[in-house]
């Protein structure tokens, strides 16, 4: 999953995360998880005052995004010292299948 700015959302890309309002985060939803984007959703979003949202995957790269792959080697590298502790080795192992879940691969 990914949080971008709504001015790079297309139509088609999927909402990994409820929506809600800014001014009242604790109020209900304006759209749902897995709710597609579409053109005129977008641009009432946008008339709302919504700034970002979370999509599923990574559609959008960004100067200083790291890839799928540089991320696995950083948890690797920061998991090294640890690795014959069989709780840490799980905590890596759920997070390894994190990155790859978040990152649409």
């Amino acid at each position: 999953m990914q949080r971008i700015p709504i001015s790079l959302a297309r139509p088609g890309m999927l909402l990994a995360k409820e929506l809600v309002r800014p001014e009242n985060p604790s109020g209900p939803a304006i759209c749902g998880k897995g709710m597609e984007l579409t053109d005129s959703l977008l641009e009432r979003l946008r008339n709302m005052g919504i700034q970002s949202l979370t999509v599923q995957g990574h559609p959008v790269w960004m100067d200083g995004d790291k890839t799928l792959e540089e991320l696995l080697h950083e948890l690797d590298h920061r998991f090294s010292h640890v690795e014959q502790d069989p709780h840490s080795s799980c905590l890596k192992n759920v997070y390894r299948k994190y990155l790859i879940s978040s990152m649409g691969e």
